[in-house]
């Protein structure tokens, strides 16, 4: 018999996945006894092993990460992940500043420059680490919370009492002034959504449909697009489908299309399959194979 970390090492999943699937009878054989699971020998993971979700551009991301290559498509996509999604909430560093930041952590003398920009840039690179690592488990409400945790630690808006920096919003707040979830209801609306996700394996067109729900409850005070975009990296890489990066200087389409996506959803998917021809450009010129 196996034990959870055991089985969790051999099909490179979270310890914590693999003990909700034993709750839920998921896995055949395991019983528990003292406390804790036994799992037999030859049991199979019900989803999201590592060998199901290799595919050639995951492979080439954490190979570069692990090696710590430069001027590779590791190093391409954290840059302009992280500067256009910060860009899009706001941030005043330039591109340029952004590449200083991932390279030599330093963005120049005199840049005059906001403390918590500089922060937050440096956390997104550490978020998308994180992402590749633990690419394994599928998408639940603890990793969204991680993802939170690691973009806001340090940043001004975590010394904020009311701010709940790695969980859900404590107070109500809008998005492009509609009213989103309120905070009594976060939780079960996200379970909702996650649960309805994970019915079937996502196509591009469910993870763009998840993206814009996700923004439509709003779960965070504050950081909800950089991690529903880090999202849609995470949940398109994961399932084999060519990831995109929404640049800053469509971000008027980008938030047209999350506002009109209930009348009409072509606007976002359109937005979203433009970024993806974008990247499936870069995977050709590093010669990385994409279906």
């Amino acid at each position: 018999m196996l034990t959870i970390k055991e089985f969790a090492e051999i099909f490179g999943v979270a310890e914590r996945t693999v003990r909700e699937y034993c709750m839920q009878g998921k896995i055949a054989g395991a019983v528990k006894k003292g406390g804790t699971w036994l799992i037999p020998e030859g049991a199979t993971c019900p989803k999201s092993t590592r060998n199901a979700i290799k595919n050639a551009l995951l492979d080439r991301l954490t190979a570069e990460l692990t090696a710590g290559i430069s001027g590779g498509i590791y190093h391409k996509t954290q840059i302009a992940l992280a500067y256009n999604s910060n860009h899009i909430e706001g941030s005043t560093l330039t591109e340029e500043q952004t590449r200083l930041i991932f390279e030599t952590r330093t963005v120049g003398e005199g840049s005059g420059i906001k403390v918590d920009d500089i922060i937050e840039t440096n956390n997104h690179f550490r978020c998308f680490d994180e992402m590749l690592k633990g690419i394994a488990e599928p998408l639940t409400q603890n990793i969204i919370k991680t993802m939170h945790k690691i973009l806001k630690t340090g940043t001004h808006d975590s010394g904020l009492e009311w701010f709940r920096v790695g969980e859900y919003k404590a107070l109500p707040n809008e998005v492009g002034g509609k009213p989103t979830s309120p905070p009594e209801l976060v939780e079960e609306k996200m379970q909702e959504l996650l649960s309805a996700y994970h019915k079937s394996t996502p196509t591009f067109e469910d993870i763009v449909r998840f993206h814009h729900d996700f923004e439509a409850i709003h779960p965070f005070q504050e950081g909800n697009g950089r991690v529903g975009r880090l999202i849609m990296f995470r949940e398109c890489l994961r399932h084999n489908i060519v990831p995109f990066i929404i640049e800053d200087r469509n971000k008027f389409y980008y938030y047209r299309g999350l506002a009109e996506w209930e009348q009409e959803p072509g606007y976002l998917l359109d937005t979203c399959r433009s970024a993806q021809d974008n990247y499936r450009a870069w995977l050709a010129y590093f010669k990385i194979k994409s279906r």
